[in-house]
């Protein structure tokens, strides 16, 4: 499956170290090509020979022993992908702000092939502030991340910050390196957050949303190779390579949607106001003008547009915020508004939508039972997401 690829595998130090041995075998035996590079402090936890062993090349330690000048620059260029399984708190800081301290931290910085971090470390550690604004720093670059497990930690502790297995950190190598290019030469239109419809100068009718699903769809999007345009209402980082327009009311959501409305997929994760005040004050309305009487009226279906516009060739894809019925609700609206895929989810879950960094959701299609993506960050829902997207355009059971 990994023939003829080529995979980094850096080894930090933490008591995790002893894993990267069976991910080490388990991607040979795949048969990739693996290079091991270890931290000072790996080697307090594993021995160099054993790595070396089922490695396809010695260990390498040091920026200045071997006999390559610039062993980080070769390592970072030669290389398909580059696995950091433990990775530290220390070495996630140093990738996070650019210090290269060791041959490891200064192979990330001269890489640009896809990186896959997986963190290790005790749950205070890893819940910590500093911590948490450094994986959403790699997270908002295109690194991926395999989140950590829950279970024993060194001393004797339950709790998150065990490193995931080896068999789930290969399987995240094999996705990674399998579909990083699979929407290459694609247009990708996806939008984000939730409109604003204003009531007078100050007040809106709002809702929930944050964006951060379709932040991380647009950027999942373009680490596969699109070209994207992300349409938002929410200010937050723009992911690598894609292009942000900003947006506020459904009206001017709508009219950048269908300047857009040629792109090979179309991901409607937008929270796109149902009503909007008829008429807004163009001024702030005063409390004691009395209690204002606001008449409401529908604002655009901006997905049912473009299902009935939906040309050959294009995948569409909306979403679906719900508090019961899901699956039913879900399936509804794949059908009326003719869609390719519905990712539904249930907002009332504590810790699904709105707000939060994780999701789970269901993926509804017309041709397949629906598919529930367990509770996970929301890149690893995108990658669900866009792999579904991906078997749409290029079905393996007809």
């Amino acid at each position: 499956m990994l023939a003829g690829k080529r995979i980094v595998l850096g080894v930090s130090g933490g008591i995790a170290a002893y894993k990267a041995v069976d991910v080490c075998r388990r991607l040979v035996d795949l048969g990739a090509h693996v290079v091991p590079v270890m931290t000072r402090g790996a080697e307090r936890f594993l021995g160099r020979a054993t790595l070396s062993a089922l490695a396809s090349e010695p260990v390498q330690t040091s920026l200045w022993d071997g006999p390559t000048p610039i062993p980080h620059t070769r390592l970072g260029q030669q290389c398909d992908l580059l696995v950091v399984a433990p990775a530290t708190a220390r070495v996630i800081a140093a990738y996070a702000v650019g210090l290269s301290t060791d041959l490891l931290t200064n192979t990330l910085l001269a890489t640009k092939s896809p990186v896959l971090v997986c963190p290790a470390m005790h749950t205070e550690m890893w819940e910590h502030p500093a911590v948490v604004a450094n994986i959403a720093t790699l997270r908002n670059r295109g690194v991926h991340i395999v989140e950590p497990a829950v279970g024993r930690l060194a001393g004797g502790d339950i709790g998150a910050g065990r490193l995931a297995e080896p068999a789930d950190i290969v399987a995240a190598a094999v996705t990674v390196l399998t579909s990083g290019g699979s929407l290459a030469g694609l247009k990708v239109l996806v939008t984000a957050g939730g409109t604003r419809e204003p009531i007078d100068a100050v007040r809106v009718i709002a809702n929930r949303s944050s964006g951060k699903q379709g932040y991380a769809v647009a950027a999942e999007a373009a680490a596969r190779g699109a070209d994207v345009v992300l349409v938002s209402t929410v200010e937050l980082p723009a992911p690598p390579g894609v292009r942000v327009e900003a947006v506020e009311t459904a009206a001017q959501m709508h009219a950048a949607v269908e300047a857009h409305a040629d792109a090979d997929v179309i991901v409607m994760a937008a929270a796109v106001a149902d009503f909007r005040p008829a008429a807004a004050a163009a001024g702030k309305i005063k409390k004691g003008a009395g209690l204002p009487a606001i008449v409401l009226e529908p604002a655009v279906d901006i997905l049912s547009g473009l299902g009935q516009a939906k040309p050959a060739g294009q995948t569409l894809v909306g979403f679906a915020a719900e508090t019961t019925d899901l699956v039913a609700n879900a399936t509804a609206k794949l059908s009326a508004k003719r869609l390719d895929l519905v990712v539904a989810n249930d907002v009332s879950s504590p810790g699904v939508g709105f707000g939060h960094d994780t999701n789970e959701v269901v993926l509804v299609r017309p041709d397949r039972d629906p598919m529930t993506i367990g509770r996970r960050d929301k890149r690893d829902v995108a990658v669900s997401v866009l792999d579904a997207v991906v078997e749409l355009r290029h079905p393996t059971n007809p």
